[in-house]
């Protein structure tokens, strides 16, 4: 097995590419090996390696972040980890947890259903992907007064570019198409 690496914008977060499906929809992200612990068996191994902060399940991706360490040094352990399990067969997620894990709702006023729509449909068909790229996820989480919050996953959780990527990239983009819309913020 053979898995690829790729830098991110986000210098303390690495995307490893194993040449498999990782998570067959949505995606995941732990903070926290508590978290990680009765939902993937991969994300609780992967705490287990010191320096690790954080990994995401995108579909045929997993990010991981870390403090202290250089990836030189850490990169090895994670590449290690990662091979054991796919070779291993055994799932990436617990049989309870198959899934994106449940998340706050979303909140916006009623009547402007029809705005939010073409938010999200702008969010999936030119945001997200985009994101993808670089090893994260942004979700919408709500609409109002004019303001989009994204919940941003991932290398973009942390990253020193997110805000250019929020305030210049997606709030162009949202103001160009979607009147309503005068700002975007980042919401945990």
């Amino acid at each position: 097995m053979f898995i690829q690496t790729e830098s991110t914008p986000n210098p303390a977060t690495l995307k490893f590419l194993p040449g498999k499906v990782v998570l067959e929809r949505g995606t995941a992200d732990y903070r926290s090996a508590e978290e990680a612990a009765t939902a993937s068996p991969l994300a609780a191994k992967l705490f287990g390696i010191p320096g690790v902060t954080g990994v995401f399940y995108g579909y045929d991706f997993i990010t991981i972040s870390k403090d202290g360490p250089d990836w030189q040094h850490l990169k090895p352990a994670v590449l290690g980890t990662i091979m054991e399990h796919f070779m291993s067969g055994a799932p990436i997620m617990s049989s309870a947890n198959d899934g994106e894990p449940l998340s706050d709702e979303e909140f916006f006023e009623k009547g402007d259903e029809t705005v939010v729509a073409t938010i999200k449909e702008l969010l999936e068909s030119r945001v997200r992907p985009a994101v993808a790229q670089d090893g994260g996820d942004i979700t919408f989480r709500g609409f109002r007064d004019g303001t989009v919050f994204l919940h941003m996953k991932g290398a973009c959780a942390g990253c020193p570019s997110s805000t250019a990527t929020l305030k210049h990239g997606i709030q162009n983009l949202l103001r160009h198409f979607v009147p309503e819309v005068r700002e975007v913020e980042a919401v945990v």
